[in-house]
């Protein structure tokens, strides 16, 4: 997979300002590329999340731990200097293995 960021349908920004939505709406994003493939959260196995502020660790933690309580992939959270829109916060990277 490739990585995404916190977008509505119509491409504008998702929740400007809020950490945990936008993640938690990068999480759904990969969900729905899934699913065509016949495939859910459980087939993803590491994930990365740029934050442009590490120190809001918490927000995007709690939405990762939320969709990943059962089966936690690695993870990897590294601070960037900024996302290609300044309202973005967090871009999140899945790989996924599946089964033919």
């Amino acid at each position: 997979m490739t990585g995404t960021v916190a977008i509505n349908e119509d491409g504008t920004v998702h929740a400007e300002g809020d950490a945990y939505a936008q993640a938690r709406r990068c999480l759904e994003i990969i969900e729905r590329a899934l699913k065509p493939l016949g495939a859910s959260m459980k087939n993803i196995i590491r994930t990365r999340m740029f934050v442009t502020d590490i120190s809001r660790w918490q927000e995007y933690g709690r939405a990762h731990g939320e969709v990943f309580a059962d089966h936690p992939p690695a993870t990897t959270m590294v601070e960037v200097k900024a996302l290609i829109d300044p309202r973005m916060l967090i871009e999140i990277e899945a790989d996924a293995v599946v089964e033919d």
